[in-house]
């Protein structure tokens, strides 16, 4: 067992020192296997569209909060756009912005739509150490909004060579 420690700042108020105390405390019960990735940037990546997570809440719904701001994933096979089809263009659900083009959309059999390529720009890329093992974690450049992962090497015939795979909950779709 891994004991966690806040040091008592030696300035300051009292009731910001006992708040933090509180908010590790909620966080680690919460969900003690993704303690570690959650907390470890403490204020999530923001980009140019960055605002409080209750400004995030008010804007999101539960499962949109739950995933692009605290990294969740939705179960395999449940997200709408897993087998969509129709040429357009796939957006960030947090702030709209660009993220996807449907002609890099490819079917991967994995269960959560699959790009081999995003719009130069809109996607970054992150460690992630969360689960017990290293992956490459994606977000929207402009909000900082989980988007799921991306693997390499895995075979497919695609251009790059590169799955992104997207939690629907993440993407909005708009016709071209």
């Amino acid at each position: 067992m891994h004991v966690h420690m806040i040091a008592k700042p030696a300035s300051g108020s009292l009731l910001r020192y006992h708040k933090s105390i509180a908010s590790f405390t909620s966080i680690r019960k919460a969900s003690p296997l993704t303690f570690k990735s959650r907390f470890h940037r403490s204020a999530f990546v923001m980009g140019t569209n960055s605002k409080s997570e209750d400004e995030w809440r008010a804007i999101l719904s539960p499962q949109q909060f739950r995933i692009l701001r605290q990294k969740g994933t939705e179960g395999p096979n449940t997200g709408e756009y897993n087998h969509h089809d129709t040429s357009g263009v796939y957006s960030c659900a947090g702030c709209g912005t660009p993220l996807y083009k449907s002609s890099t959309k490819f079917k991967s059999g994995c269960g959560w739509p699959a790009f081999f390529d995003a719009i130069p720009g809109a996607v970054s890329r992150h460690e992630d150490r969360s689960m017990f093992m290293t992956r490459t974690e994606i977000t929207c450049t402009a909000c900082g909004g989980h988007l799921g992962h991306v693997f390499k090497g895995e075979g497919y015939d695609t251009p790059t060579d590169e799955r992104h795979c997207v939690n629907s909950v993440s993407l909005n779709f708009k016709d071209e």
